[in-house]
């Protein structure tokens, strides 16, 4: 059995074929980082057209390193939400077209569903139940995971989503978009007790998050300092560390909460070393497990929808001939 994916949410096209029983056996992803850098950020119009220009090529490209043909495929997972809705109906379109000529069911795959279940792509995957974080350029949310399909949000962002703070921090910094691995680079020569920047909420018994006065500190040392090319890589790192000491301390929270100790940590944020480092401290120190996705699926990816396409196929949630793409769609609405 095997799923084809694709992925089309944002500034990524990507696309992959996933088997049964082998995994995952081809992929390929274009990037537009480059093309939407010259903005300072993602312009919609731009990210739709190029998928219309890449979404076809790449799945030319993965039929061919799998050495298949398209009837080969029996079914196409597509991202249909959360996301830009040109961009989503891209791929919804590409994918029931695929799906209705060749005769095969097509699933509705939900985007952080993808991402979440990213891990389950490596060799050694986490076994339900599991508290799941996810920390992305649009998201920023903790999850109890019960089984494929059934979540609960234990807490999200109330205002900017993690990466947005990194962006929005970097780019007070000077970098260039995108500034979240750009803003990793620098703060690894920084001091982490340079500034005392504040851990958001973490004084409230909840799961929730905000990161818009973490930034406004940033702003306001930018503003305060005399040689800023000098301080820039302490502000970096002490910017990091508040982050990561927030989400240790909302992680810990929610698997308490849960009365689970397995941690899975996915989205593009994912990706820093800071974080994953203290998260994993985290983990070690409980007794517990903790997995993260390769870095390469860490972001937007045609591998993760395969998979959580294949998952649901395999439930036999196929999506109607009608395209219906969700710009905002929760996932407790699965």
């Amino acid at each position: 059995m095997r799923i084809l994916g694709i992925e089309s949410s944002c500034d990524e096209t990507g696309v992959a074929i996933y088997d049964e029983k082998e995994g995952l056996i081809a992929h390929s992803l274009h990037t537009q980082i480059a093309m939407h850098a010259e903005y300072g950020g993602v312009v919609p119009e731009l990210a739709s057209r190029d998928h219309i220009k890449r979404v076809i090529p790449l799945i030319e490209d993965v039929l061919k390193k799998a050495n298949m043909v398209k009837e080969d495929l029996d079914g196409i997972a597509y991202t249909a939400g959360p996301g830009l809705i040109g961009a989503l109906l891209v791929g919804a379109m590409e994918a029931r077209s695929l799906a209705y000529a060749l005769n095969i069911p097509a699933i509705a795959v939900h985007h952080m569903e993808g991402h979440l279940l990213a891990p389950m792509l490596e060799d050694n995957p986490p076994k339900f139940p599991f508290v799941a974080l996810l920390i992305s350029g649009g998201h920023t949310m903790l999850i109890e995971v019960s089984k494929p399909g059934k979540y609960k949000i234990l807490g999200q962002s109330l205002d900017d989503a993690l990466g947005e703070a990194f962006d929005k921090s970097a780019k007070l910094l000077g970098l260039n978009y995108p500034g979240g691995p750009l803003l990793e680079k620098l703060a690894k020569d920084g001091d982490e007790n340079a500034y005392k920047f504040p851990r958001p909420m973490t004084d409230r018994d909840n799961c929730d998050f905000s990161f818009a006065g973490l930034k406004t500190a940033v702003l306001n040392v930018v503003h305060q300092s005399t040689d800023l090319e000098k301080d820039k890589a302490n502000i970096a790192k002490c910017f990091t560390k508040a982050v990561a000491d927030t989400l240790v301390n909302k992680c810990t929270r929610a698997l308490n909460k849960s009365n689970l100790n397995t941690l899975v940590v996915a989205g593009g944020v994912s990706a820093n070393t800071d974080i994953r480092s203290a998260l994993t401290s985290l983990m070690q120190k409980r007794g517990g497990e903790i997995f993260f996705a390769r870095r390469e699926f860490c972001t937007d990816n045609g591998a993760m929808i395969a998979k959580a396409g294949m998952m649901r196929f395999l439930a036999n949630e196929i999506a109607p001939l009608d395209v219906v793409v969700h710009p905002r769609w929760s996932l407790t609405d699965l």
